[in-house]
């Protein structure tokens, strides 16, 4: 499979696209089938539902994403028939102890042998049958396939109606899929939203049907689509959640999906469609820890799982570890000065954590087998440690939600490890943000005060610029 070579920014979007689904879907799982909500009305990732899901799990939604992700990963054509049987057997096997199967999936999953070629029979069968076949099933897993063509997308359009027409075979679903993959590479591509620059991608008597349909969608709230399980009502309440939330910053991921959720009835599917394109335009680094932390699901993958498995997709590295002594020492370990509970260090304190610590925040890459598996909280920020602001489009958000993390796993009674590379630059920056956030320690005074318990440190302009800015801002708004 050929790659695109991308920008820091675009490699965060790109890795928000599963990640961003994922969220969404474990969102709406506790509200599946249930009327729609009032605006106020808080909505949480708290499990429950008709299928008694736990916080965090995501559904049938996610589910059927991964295995298209994981032959994307491998870098497998998802168009060529060989790959398509082995991503039908997936499914088939999944779908026999899954809980949650849409009707129209089940009844094509359950009554054929696993290969391409007959579930592609049995959806033709179906439709003809009952005169239908635009459920939202084929949308809802969509969004790997964006990512697989980035390069290209005239095969991400075929590879879309191929995979949608596996289990669909309304004509509607195969555009849809079209359209939402095309928005969804563009976003990663251009850090925008535009679900039109797919339009003519579809045949040439079906654009203006679609032009219409994402017009309506803009001039009406998601509560609106009262028949979300129909492919265009699902995408309709999805791209009526994005545009119809009115913030311009990395809270709108949060605050859309909430919105998405609170349109009612299937709200999983909607929610999960809307987190594909949210996570492509905003980044990973604009999900909330507090989401990342627990999000899960089929077949035992993590969020932090999700999050590497699309940056596999577009080519990007993966290891069990990532060593940084080439940067000099690594073994710094100190006991925050404002908070005994609060570790902060380099990476290679890793590898000799105290044993209360029992929760760790890393603020550079780690792999896959470098946080002591004992650890059960891992909170994984993409932070970059460099001073121009292309690398770091959602900083204001990320430091803000990572301080707020640790605050989280204090409350909860955890004692943290706060990290990054070598502890000079981002380690010291959030650590003094923690305490001018939450430990009331002036900024000037809580850095000053950090730096001296941490040798050589050498915050980056950007960030001292940045913990000052949230600090003073805080401190006013609180006046």
């Amino acid at each position: 499979m050929t790659h695109t070579h991308l920008t820091a920014a675009q490699k965060d979007r790109a890795a928000g696209v599963l990640i961003g689904m994922a969220c969404g879907d474990a969102l709406g799982a506790g509200y599946e089938f249930g009327p729609p909500l009032s605006s106020g009305t808080a909505v949480g990732m708290t499990g429950g539902g008709g299928f008694n899901w736990a916080p965090g799990e995501w559904t049938d939604d996610t589910s059927m994403a991964v295995p298209l992700a994981r032959a994307a990963a491998a870098g497998l054509d998802l168009r060529d028939e060989t790959v398509l049987d082995d991503i039908v057997a997936a499914w088939v096997d999944w779908a026999k102890t899954a809980p949650d199967v849409g009707i129209q999936l089940r009844a094509i999953l359950s009554r054929t042998e696993p290969t391409a070629s007959a579930v592609r029979a049995v959806a033709k069968a179906h439709h003809e049958r009952t005169g239908r076949s635009g459920g939202n099933g084929s949308l809802m897993r969509t969004a790997p396939v964006a990512l697989a063509y980035l390069h290209d997308p005239v095969a991400l359009a075929e590879a879309a109606r191929t995979i949608s027409s596996l289990t669909h075979y309304e004509a509607d679903a195969g555009d849809a899929c079209v359209l939402w993959c095309l928005a969804i590479r563009h976003a990663v591509l251009e850090g925008e939203f535009n679900v039109r620059v797919g339009l003519s991608y579809l045949p040439a008597d079906r654009q203006q049907l679609w032009a219409d349909r994402i017009a309506v969608a803009e001039t009406s709230r998601p509560s609106d689509f009262a028949h979300n399980g129909w492919v265009v009502e699902a995408l309709q309440g999805a791209w009526s959640a994005i545009t119809t939330t009115n913030q311009t910053d990395a809270t709108h991921l949060r605050l859309a999906l909430e919105a998405a959720v609170r349109g009612g009835r299937d709200t999983d599917t909607v929610a999960a469609i809307a987190g594909g394109l949210l996570g492509a335009r905003w980044g990973a680094s604009a999900v909330p820890a507090a989401w990342r932390r627990i999000v899960h699901g089929w077949p035992g993958l993590t969020a932090a799982d999700l999050v590497r498995l699309g940056e596999r997709i577009y080519g990007g590295e993966e290891k069990e570890r990532f060593d940084y002594t080439y940067l000099g020492d690594v073994s710094t370990l100190v006991q925050h000065p404002h908070d005994e509970g609060v570790w902060i260090g380099a990476a290679g304190a890793l590898d000799v954590l105290p044993p209360e610590v029992d929760a760790v925040v890393s603020l550079c890459r780690v792999g896959t087998k470098q946080v002591p598996g004992r650890i059960r909280h891992v909170v994984e920020v993409r932070l970059i440690d460099e001073d121009d602001a292309k690398y770091n489009p959602n900083l204001d958000f990320v430091l803000r939600d990572t301080v707020a993390a640790i605050v989280d796993l204090r409350t909860e009674g955890h004692t943290v490890l706060l990290h990054c590379a070598q502890a000079q630059s981002r380690t010291p920056s959030v650590a003094a943000l923690y305490s001018a956030l939450y430990k009331g320690v002036p900024i000037d005074q809580a850095l000053a005060e950090v730096l001296a318990v941490l040798p050589r440190t050498t915050p980056k302009r950007f960030l001292r610029d940045a913990i000052t800015r949230l600090a003073t801002t805080t401190e006013e708004t609180s006046k």
